[in-house]
């Protein structure tokens, strides 16, 4: 049986003044300033480069926020993707006045020390300083830990103290294929999506280059921060992938982007949304598509890009 586990974890917020998150910005306020409360809360004071720090190996900021590796990783990855991403698109354009409530969530994919605790009480110090432009106040309310259909499995915080983040026991999703046979499928991209070919980000999501990259990113995943790599037949899985065709898609670009303020520069958060219909022998690729909505496909999925849901 081969699996993918991870922990779902939810973040329950009360606004304690106005909160604003611009649209299509919700995943990219929240990665920024979580990694800047994250590091003042974890990083040793005297740390200029958490990439080149002697304690890194113990740091829970630098495993989790600027992971790093020596050489060459999994699929010719110079450095590692980020063990989380944010789920925040229902935030965007939303405003929320004192007393009002939000939550979004964070998918986390280290099992080995996954330093919930950490997240805890960064969100917790984020909702302090404020977020968004307006740095509008916010206290946690509560986090919970969710299961594969989103219902409540485990509290991990109830607003005063953490309750037994030792013990919790990651969500496992099955990545065998469907019993039954699927000849057809829609898969809808949620949120903007990029999907690389030959070092070109393709017009399409021709179902080979989907299946491909979901296959690598859980396989990637697994490597560097859960049970191991997939253990499968890549090049077959491929191979019948190929046999899938796009039947119809119905997709918009969008087009938005962000300024580092480490840098000044801008970087683009689009890509395209919108639905993608296939049809071919699918009871193998389904599982994948299903936990591809909970790991993301494509560029920049810290930021919540790539999310996507399918329907059979």
């Amino acid at each position: 049986m081969v699996t993918f586990r991870f922990y779902r974890l939810r973040f329950h917020f009360k606004a304690e003044s106005g909160v604003y998150f611009p649209p299509g910005k919700s995943g990219n306020i929240l990665r920024g300033a979580f990694g800047a409360t994250f590091r003042k809360i974890a990083c040793a004071p005297e740390c200029a480069d958490p990439k080149a720090c002697e304690l890194r190996l113990s740091c829970a900021y630098a495993r989790i926020f600027e992971p790093a590796m020596a050489g060459i990783g999994p699929s010719g990855l110079a450095d590692p993707p980020r063990p989380f991403v944010f789920r925040s698109r229902h935030l965007d354009g939303g405003a929320f006045a004192a007393g009002e409530s939000f939550h979004f969530d964070v998918n986390l994919f280290l099992l080995r020390d996954p330093a919930i605790a950490y997240f805890v009480l960064t969100f917790a110090q984020l909702g302090r300083d404020g977020f968004g432009p307006g740095r509008g106040r916010a206290a946690l309310a509560r986090v919970d830990q969710l299961d594969a259909a989103g219902g409540v499995a485990t509290r991990v915080f109830d607003g005063r103290e953490l309750i037994g983040t030792g013990a919790l026991e990651p969500t496992a999703l099955s990545l065998d294929p469907a019993g039954d046979r699927v000849r057809r499928t829609l898969v809808k991209f949620r949120t903007p999506t990029e999907l690389k070919v030959d070092h070109k980000v393709a017009e399409r999501p021709e179902f080979a280059v989907l299946a491909s990259r979901l296959r690598d990113r859980l396989s990637t995943l697994g490597d560097l921060y859960g049970d191991g790599p997939l253990e499968m037949d890549f090049a077959g899985f491929g191979k019948r992938a190929e046999a899938v065709a796009l039947t119809r898609c119905d997709l918009q670009m969008v087009d938005v982007d962000r300024v580092s303020g480490r840098t000044g520069q801008r970087h683009s958060l689009g890509g395209f949304i919108g639905t993608a219909e296939y049809a071919g022998e699918l009871a193998e690729f389904l599982p994948f598509l299903r936990a591809g909505a909970f790991t993301g496909v494509g560029r920049q999925t810290t930021w919540g890009k790539g999310e996507l849901s399918v329907s059979v």
